[in-house]
């Protein structure tokens, strides 16, 4: 979504045009067509070793309705997102889930049956190579009570600190880092709504960085920026990187 290319078979030409962008985390159910159908996952993954391109997560897994805390189906969307996630080379799946579907993690009637569902699904995603990240309106805490109840190394946090801000836990952003640490994250959003990392925002993206780096986290961080257009797509995130350089671990493009 971040490149204004959902759906769009030429996204991984595009995105070779960006120095030091080395991935792109595709959606399975936006676009037409889309992960759901087999032909259009291999051409994707065509597309993406034709340009050099990897794909280091899915996301956008859930069908219109299904929710992680009330459909019976949201088992099944995991399922299938993992087999798509597996055969395109993905190690990550982006489950996200914000307030009304979040879990209330003070009450076991609330959180149980999402423990019970991540659980049914963390066997099959260690099968295949792939965590389950979770992204969602949780605080560190919870979702430190959420994976350690789950209590399956396939099964780990999507950290974004930016969504921290966003509801409500700016203060814990970056100490929620070091609380959750290697051992729950898995994969990292890196966004300042429609402004660059290095302009002022609700996140200290330099502090952040150097968090991760404290934690000795080693993985992708995934841009979810908001743009106006493909221009400002190549723009922003050539700044962005550029940033990233100076304060993260970056690997060689």
């Amino acid at each position: 979504a971040s490149m204004k290319m959902v759906g769009d078979f030429d996204v991984f030409r595009v995105a070779r045009q960006i120095p030091g962008l080395l991935g792109i985390e595709l959606q399975v159910t936006s676009g037409t067509p889309n992960l759901r159908d087999g032909d259009t996952v291999r051409r994707y993954k065509r597309e993406a070793n034709r340009w050099g391109m990897m794909i280091p997560s899915v996301a956008g897994i859930w069908d219109r309705g299904v929710s992680v805390v009330n459909s019976p189906t949201a088992g099944v969307n995991l399922i299938q997102s993992i087999r798509v996630a597996e055969f395109l080379g993905a190690r990550v799946i982006l489950a996200a889930f914000f307030k009304d579907n979040a879990p209330d993690m003070s009450g076991e009637a609330s959180y149980g049956p999402v423990v019970e569902v991540l659980r049914s699904v963390a066997s099959c995603a260690a099968d295949a190579g792939v965590v389950v990240g979770l992204e969602n309106s949780l605080s560190p805490a919870d979702n430190k009570k959420l994976v350690d109840l789950v209590d399956n190394p396939a099964v780990k946090v999507y950290y974004d600190p930016h969504n921290m801000a966003y509801y409500g836990y700016a203060e814990q952003a970056i100490p929620g880092i070091k609380l959750l640490g290697t051992e729950r994250i898995c994969q990292i959003h890196v966004k300042n709504g429609d402004k660059r990392i290095d302009e002022p925002g609700p996140v200290d993206w330099a502090a952040a960085f150097q968090a991760f780096s404290d934690i000795g986290y080693d993985g992708w961080y995934v841009f979810e920026s908001s743009h106006s257009d493909r221009d400002d797509v190549i723009e922003s995130t050539n700044k962005n990187i550029a940033f990233m350089r100076e304060h993260c671990r970056m690997p060689l493009a």
